[in-house]
């Protein structure tokens, strides 16, 4: 007599620990998708930023003066040399009356058709002997290329500028940042400042841009959402809020940090 075989499936117990083993798989994957973006965000802070504001300083101790600043009647001024008020560079230090306007002092920037001419970012700190953050690539040391949440390649752009007092986003010296994602925007604010605050410490949301944000009502100032909120630049106008599929590029913003200098 032939013996016949019943077949059995899995028990509710033994699917029950495949989906919790699922899970946990599918969790880790997660948790280590955003530990390697907090480790990128620490290298570009450490690699990129701090580098460009110990190069910043090293020019001063050099040169004893800021970059782009007049060595004969120093001004203490980010780029003062080509201050557009028919040279009558007093007027940084006037009264209300008199004071500099922010559209008088551009910022100081570099672009691969002005490499090494006399009022380029980066020439500036080639003549001075100092070297600089590596950057994308020899003469694209003011930009670097990560990935943002969604995958898509973004590009951070430094320059230096001088603000005029009586804006929310501060007065003197900084180091301007182009291309940031609110993501890593809130990830350098909170290692530089110590907290996440965009109208507060040394590194602040260019507000020159509305982007009607608060810091009332528990809001830090940032775009709410890193891949759900349309900025100002791409993907929209500014102070407007609409849907971001994830197979999209996510919006920029630029941000100021204050150097001591």
């Amino acid at each position: 007599m032939k013996k016949t075989y019943r077949q059995q499936g899995f028990t509710l117990v033994e699917m029950s620990l495949v989906l919790v083993v699922i899970g946990l798989i599918l969790g880790a994957l997660s948790v280590g998708k955003d530990m390697q973006r907090n480790a990128e965000y620490k290298k570009i802070k450490q690699k990129f930023v701090d580098q460009w504001v110990q190069a910043y300083n090293q020019y001063y101790d050099r040169m004893g003066v800021v970059v782009g600043d007049r060595p004969k009647t120093p001004t203490l001024a980010v780029n003062a040399v080509n201050v557009t008020d028919n040279n009558t560079i007093n007027t940084l230090l006037g009264t209300a009356d008199n004071a500099l306007s922010q559209a008088n002092i551009t910022e100081l920037c570099s672009t691969p058709a002005t490499v090494g001419q006399t009022a380029d970012l980066l020439g500036y700190f080639h003549r001075a002997g100092i070297g600089l953050p590596t950057g994308r690539a020899s003469g694209y040391e003011d930009r670097y290329v990560y990935l943002d949440t969604n995958g898509n390649p973004q590009q951070l752009t430094v320059c230096f500028q001088f603000l005029v007092a009586g804006a929310d986003h501060g007065a003197g010296n900084v180091m301007v940042i182009k291309g940031l994602t609110p993501d890593l925007a809130r990830s350098l604010d909170s290692a530089i400042d110590g907290l996440v605050d965009a109208d507060d410490g040394r590194f602040r949301l260019d507000n020159a841009i509305t982007l009607g944000l608060s810091t009332g009502n528990g809001g830090d100032g940032w775009p709410t959402g890193n891949n759900t909120v349309t900025t100002a630049g791409t993907g929209g106008a500014s102070n407007t809020t609409s849907a971001v599929e994830d197979h999209q590029q996510v919006s920029t913003l630029t941000a100021f940090y204050r150097m001591t200098q």
